[in-house]
C-alpha cells in the first residue's frame, strides 16, 4: 500500500499504479469509478452519511463543485445501488455528476494469461467448496442438522466467493476502470485483486471521504487561481 498526501488529508491507494501529489489541472481531468458498496456497506459509508441514501447525497453535492475529477458508474452497478436509496429524496440535478458509462465491452482487450489464472482459481474454489461438503456429511453423526446447514454455508461461500469478481456488476465496474484509465473506489476484495492484475489503480472506501475533501479544496484553490 502506499500512503497520498494531497493537502493534508491522507489516503491509502492500491499499488496497481500510483496517483499523483498533484491533481488534475489545464483540463486534464481524473477519473474515478465507484462501486455500490461505498454507499452501501455500513462500514464503510459512515463518513458520508448514516444510511445509502444521505451517503449518496452527500457525494452528490460535494462532487458538484469539483471540477477536477470524472466520477462514473456503469448502469449495472447504479441499477443496483437505486435499489438501495429513496429516489425522491435524491436531486435530480445533481445525479448529473455522477456519470453512467458501461465498459466498451466489445472493444476492451485482457490479457490471455489472466484467463488462464481464472480457471485455475475457479478449479481450486471447486475442489475447495467439494472438501467443505464432504466435511459436513461427516459431521451428520456429532451436530444437528441446522447447525451443520448454517456452518457449511459459512465455509462455502468463503472458499466460492471470497476474493472472486462474481457478477456482472463486478466486471462492469473491472472493464469501465480499465478503459477510462480510471481510479476504482471499492471494498470488494475480488475486485482488488483482479484491479491489481489490471494495473488499475484503486482506494478503499474508509479512505474515499479523506480523498474526496481533499481534491474538493484543490479544486477550489484551482478555481481559486484561475480567477486571480
Amino acid at each position: 500500500m502506499t500512503v497520498l498526501s494531497g493537502t493534508g488529508n491522507t489516503s491509502e491507494v492500491g499499488e496497481g499504479k500510483n496517483v499523483s501529489r498533484n491533481l488534475p489541472f489545464h483540463g486534464l481531468m481524473e477519473r474515478v469509478v465507484l462501486d455500490t458498496s461505498l454507499f452501501v456497506n455500513p462500514d464503510v459509508r459512515n463518513s458520508l452519511g448514516e444510511n445509502p441514501t444521505e451517503a449518496l447525497s452527500f457525494f452528490l453535492s460535494m462532487a458538484s463543485g469539483i471540477n477536477t475529477h470524472e466520477f462514473y458508474m456503469p448502469p449495472s452497478t447504479f441499477q443496483e445501488l437505486l435499489n438501495f436509496v429513496d429516489k425522491d429524496r435524491i436531486d435530480g440535478e445533481l445525479m448529473i455528476v455522477l456519470r453512467q458509462k458501461p465498459p466498451k465491452k466489445h472493444e476492451l482487450r485482457c490479457p490471455a494469461v489472466l484467463l488462464y489464472e481464472l480457471i485455475e482459481d475457479m478449479r481450486d474454489r471447486v475442489n475447495r467448496g467439494l472438501r467443505v461438503a464432504e466435511s459436513a456429511v461427516r459431521a451428520t453423526e456429532k451436530k444437528k442438522i441446522d447447525e451443520i446447514i448454517q456452518d457449511m454455508r459459512k465455509k462455502y461461500r468463503e472458499a466460492l466467493r471470497e476474493g472472486i469478481i462474481d457478477s456482472k456488476e463486478d466486471v462492469d465496474l473491472l472493464l469501465l476502470a480499465m478503459e477510462l484509465d480510471a481510479l476504482l473506489v471499492t471494498a470488494d476484495q475480488g475486485l482488488i485483486k483482479w484491479a491489481e492484475k489490471f494495473g488499475i489503480r484503486w482506494l478503499i472506501p474508509g479512505k474515499f471521504r479523506d480523498y474526496l475533501d481533499a481534491v474538493a479544496k484543490r479544486s477550489r484553490e484551482l478555481t481559486q487561481s484561475s480567477e486571480a
